[in-house]
């Protein structure tokens, strides 16, 4: 598991690579925090490298959701592999995250 910032105008972009599960997960939550203390209020998650989530993955995004949400900020994921995509939806994490197809598609109207 990798995670890799960069931006895009004002919008923080956190690229995750690999698998985030309950072994990776401790790394990539303290990655992330870090990437949220010094993002600004726009943060958009790239999981097109994501090749794997589990619960314990899905509860670092919620976290860091939270995080953003608190100062104020706002949260967007894009580029779901079709087996992360399946994740989402079926713990309905589809619902609380604004998921987009793309980069593109995720940074428009932000």
């Amino acid at each position: 598991m990798e995670v890799t910032t960069r931006t895009q105008g004002d919008v923080t972009i956190a690229a995750i690579a690999g698998s985030l599960d309950s072994i990776t997960s401790p790394q990539a939550q303290q990655a992330l925090n870090a990437v949220v203390a010094q993002s600004g209020p726009k943060l958009a998650v790239d999981c097109s490298a994501l090749d794997y989530i589990s619960s314990a993955g899905l509860r670092v995004l919620l976290g860091l959701a939270k995080q953003m949400s608190a100062k104020g900020g706002s949260l967007r994921t894009f580029g779901l592999n079709q087996t992360v995509r399946e994740v989402f939806e079926i713990s309905g994490f589809s619902t609380i995250f604004r998921v987009f197809p793309g980069e593109q598609d995720a940074l428009e109207g932000f």
